[in-house]
C-alpha cells in the first residue's frame, strides 16, 4: 500500500489494495464524478420538444420524403466524458450562438450522415449496410450534410424565438472530437439527442449546448411552461397595466425653493413674505413622488387654480 500523511493521523491512500479499487474523496472526488447535478429548465425541454416539429418539416420538404423525427432524451454531461464516448465515424458541427458569443455542437453519426447523402442524391431508400470502418468521409457528403446541421440551427433559433431572439451559424465541420473542443472537458453541458427515420434509412444527431452557452438565457429557461407564450400569463398583464394607468396619483407643483439659514426658517412669523426668483411667467416645475416629471405653466381656470404642462412628462426629469 502506498499512502502519505496530511499533518495528520490517518493515512490518504492513493493506490489499489491486494486489486479493490480505493474510493476517491474529497476534490477529487467531487471532480471526478460522473453524476452531474444541475437544476432542471424546462423551458429548454420545451425548445427540444418544439425543434421536432420543425425539424421533420423542414427535412421534409428537402427530401420528398416520410421523415419521422423524435426526441429521444435530454441529459446533463460532463463535455469530456461526453466526447469521449461517442462512437466514430461521425461529424461535428461547430455552431456560434452569436448574440451569445458562445458556441454549440451538432454531431451526427454515421448512419444519418449516409442516410441523408442518399436522400439527396437520389438513392431508393431502404436499409443499407455502412461503409468499412475508418473510411473518412469525401468533401460532398460533408457539404450534403453541413446543409441539413444549418438547416437544423435555424429551425433550433426558431425554436429559441420565445425565450430570447437568437441566430446559430455553422463555423465548420470536424470529423475528429478532438478538434470540436468549446469547452473544458470537465464542464457541464446539455444534449439533447434526436433519432431521425427516413423512409427506412436514418440515425440519430444531439445538439450539445454547454451551461456556460445557456447562461444568458438562464433565468428565462428555469420557467415553467404555460401555453405558448413561455411562462408568461398574458391576461394577467393586460389586467395589471389597466389597473397600473387607473391608480390615481398626487402630483405636486413647486412654486419656487429658496436656500436659508436655519437661524431665519425658526424666525418665520405669519404673514411673513419669502420672495422666491420664479416669475408669473416661468414654467414650474411638476413632481410625484417627489421624481421630478416635467415643467407646467401656473393659471386660473373655472375660479380654480390649474396648470398647463410645457414639457412632455418623463422619469427622472432633472431637477
Amino acid at each position: 500500500m502506498n499512502g502519505g500523511v496530511n499533518g495528520g493521523d490517518d493515512p490518504i491512500r492513493l493506490a489499489a489494495v491486494d486489486g479493490e479499487a480505493v474510493p476517491r474523496r474529497g476534490l477529487k472526488a467531487v471532480l471526478e464524478s460522473n453524476v452531474i447535478n444541475h437544476e432542471r429548465l424546462p423551458m429548454l425541454e420545451v425548445v427540444c420538444e418544439r425543434m421536432v416539429r420543425l425539424f421533420a418539416t423542414s427535412m421534409r420538404n428537402l427530401t420528398s420524403d416520410a421523415i419521422e423525427v423524435n426526441l429521444e432524451a435530454i441529459t446533463s454531461v460532463r463535455f469530456g466524458d461526453y466526447m469521449d464516448r461517442l462512437p466514430l465515424p461521425a461529424m461535428f458541427g461547430v455552431f456560434q450562438v452569436k448574440p451569445w458569443e458562445s458556441y454549440g455542437i451538432v454531431i451526427v453519426d454515421a448512419g444519418l450522415i449516409y442516410g441523408i447523402v442518399d436522400a439527396l442524391l437520389g438513392g431508393r431508400g431502404g436499409m443499407r449496410s455502412l461503409p468499412p470502418e475508418g473510411r473518412t468521409f469525401t468533401t460532398i457528403e460533408s457539404s450534403l450534410v453541413s446543409r441539413v446541421v444549418q438547416m437544423a440551427l435555424d429551425d433550433f433559433a426558431r425554436a429559441f424565438e420565445e425565450i430570447a431572439p437568437v441566430a446559430m451559424g455553422l463555423e465548420r465541420m470536424e470529423m475528429s472530437p478532438r478538434f470540436a473542443a468549446i469547452a473544458e472537458p470537465s464542464n457541464a453541458a446539455a444534449v439533447a439527442s434526436y433519432s431521425v427515420s427516413m423512409d427506412g434509412r436514418g440515425g440519430t444527431f444531439s445538439v450539445l449546448l454547454p451551461y456556460a452557452t445557456l447562461e444568458p438565457v438562464r433565468e428565462k429557461l428555469l420557467q415553467r411552461f404555460m401555453g405558448e407564450k413561455a411562462g408568461r400569463d398574458r391576461i394577467w398583464a393586460e389586467h395589471m397595466a389597466s389597473e397600473l394607468y387607473n391608480t390615481q396619483v398626487t402630483l405636486d407643483v413647486v412654486l419656487g425653493e429658496k436656500i436659508m439659514p436655519l437661524r431665519e426658517v425658526r424666525g418665520l412669523e405669519v404673514g411673513q413674505t419669502i420672495a422666491l426668483t420664479i416669475g408669473p411667467d416661468d414654467a414650474l416645475q411638476v413632481h410625484c413622488g417627489g421624481v421630478p416629471l416635467g415643467r407646467a405653466h401656473i393659471g386660473q381656470r373655472s375660479s380654480n387654480i390649474a396648470i398647463r404642462m410645457a414639457t412632455d412628462i418623463a422619469k427622472g426629469y432633472p431637477k
